[in-house]
């Protein structure tokens, strides 16, 4: 498998991460050879998602930009994220601006389990051993901390605030339950999601997408107060550790690409957000 095709299972991954939350929600969308479209609508300053999951070249850029301008006047909106993982796009004259390059990274089937790697990356008394070792995601605890799949919607409410108040996502603060995470996502299929816990108190999470294809992470958020304590590790592995022998998928924050790394992700390409 070629890089550019793990590329694009990534984009297929998130694009389909997209249209499974517009089926919940009840948001329009479209889908085209290119790209594809949802047109996120919370709140009148929501902003929509354009994933990019094809390679346009030189000569498809204007016409991929006459595709979108018309998109944006059919919508009749302006507030929008494109994703493009190719970063051939300038759209700067348009108004818009990017932040810094992020990692599209991959990992392999075979990749070392979480039994596997060595014991330096590894948390001794903590869910991310005890899960592998008892072959279980669900309930282990240890020294206070917890993790374990989210099940019910009161549980999704707590993860959902760890999602919006660790992230941080600004337009959803302050944080109201169900707006950003509607319990339908319980029931969609792909959809599952895991919540570390400190003493009880939610702490960490973490998302995960299966498209039929690969395993997309998401949402990988740990709240502020429990930060450099390795829990975004514990619940990152306690999904992986559930899902084993899949590509997965995800895109890295500067700030947690050295994780990601020292889990068996490798990068595949490099996407840019215009806003």
């Amino acid at each position: 498998m070629t890089n550019r095709g793990r590329l694009e299972q990534a984009n297929d991954n998130a694009a389909a991460f997209w249209l499974a939350q517009a089926r919940v929600h009840g948001w329009e969308f479209t889908s085209r050879p290119g790209f594809t479209a949802v047109r996120c609508a919370r709140d009148p300053a929501d902003t929509h998602r354009v994933v990019l999951t094809r390679p346009y070249g030189p000569d498809g850029i204007e016409p991929l930009l006459a595709e979108l301008a018309e998109l944006r006047k059919e919508w009749n909106t302006e507030h929008l994220i494109l994703e493009d993982p190719y970063s051939g796009l300038d759209l700067t004259g348009e108004g818009r601006e990017s932040g810094l390059g992020m990692a599209v990274m991959v990992r392999e089937p075979d990749a070392p389990s979480i039994a596997e790697l060595p014991p330096s990356l590894r948390l001794a008394g903590t869910p991310e051993a005890a899960s592998v070792e008892g072959a279980t995601v669900g309930g282990v605890s240890a020294e206070g901390v917890s993790v374990a799949e989210v099940r019910g919607a009161d549980e999704l409410a707590d993860l959902e605030r760890v999602v919006v108040d660790g992230f941080p996502i600004a337009p959803r603060q302050p944080w109201q339950r169900g707006v950003h995470l509607p319990p339908g996502l319980l029931a969609e299929p792909g959809y599952r999601a895991w919540l570390g816990r400190v003493d009880g108190a939610p702490a960490a999470a973490c998302m995960t997408y299966d498209n039929g294809e690969t395993v997309g992470v998401y949402w990988v958020a740990v709240l502020p107060e429990y930060r450099s304590k390795g829990l975004g590790r514990v619940v990152l592995s306690a999904a992986l550790a559930a899902q084993p022998g899949r590509v997965t998928t995800l895109v890295a924050t500067l700030l947690g690409e050295p994780l990601y790394r020292r889990l068996g992700f490798v990068e595949r390409g490099v996407t840019r957000w215009w806003r």
